[in-house]
């Protein structure tokens, strides 16, 4: 499980160091891929085969469908960690997340999200307002101890 945030920088060469804390339960190829809200989405080899997994039972027929897994897959790439512990991130994905310097490393549960600082600090800041009523919506309560 991956938790916590970092703040990174993209080094010229699209290069950013994935956290020590994080590697640790990484092999050494990751999936990036197009991650929702505008970041980018880190996987394990093994999280990423359990998500293609479930995208495999979608309906292929439905449009929908069809357009989510194209969009997930085609924009999946394998990236290796250097002896830097660092990934070299596809360049079009950091165009699409707006990652060009500083950046936000989260964890996610079962995935890391890589978003541009600017976009995650004001992303976190309204989610943030609306965190207790949101938690009501999902049926969120504190969890017997």
């Amino acid at each position: 499980m991956f938790m916590g945030q970092f703040n990174h920088n993209i080094d010229p060469k699209g290069r950013i160091i994935i956290p020590a804390k994080f590697r640790e339960k990484l092999n050494e190829t990751v999936i990036a891929t197009k991650g929702f809200d505008g970041c980018i989405s880190v996987y394990s080899t093994e999280e990423w085969e359990s998500f293609l997994t479930s995208l495999n039972k979608l309906p292929t027929n439905r449009m929908d469908a069809r357009k989510h897994i194209r969009v997930i897959v085609g924009s999946a790439s394998e990236c290796e960690f250097d002896k830097q512990g660092r990934i070299n991130l596809p360049s079009n994905l950091l165009k699409e997340a707006g990652v060009s310097k500083e950046c936000v490393v989260i964890g996610s549960l079962d995935h890391i999200e890589i978003w541009a600082k600017d976009r995650w600090d004001s992303y976190y800041e309204s989610a943030s307002e609306d965190f207790e009523e949101i938690a009501e919506k999902l049926e969120m309560g504190e969890k017997d101890v």
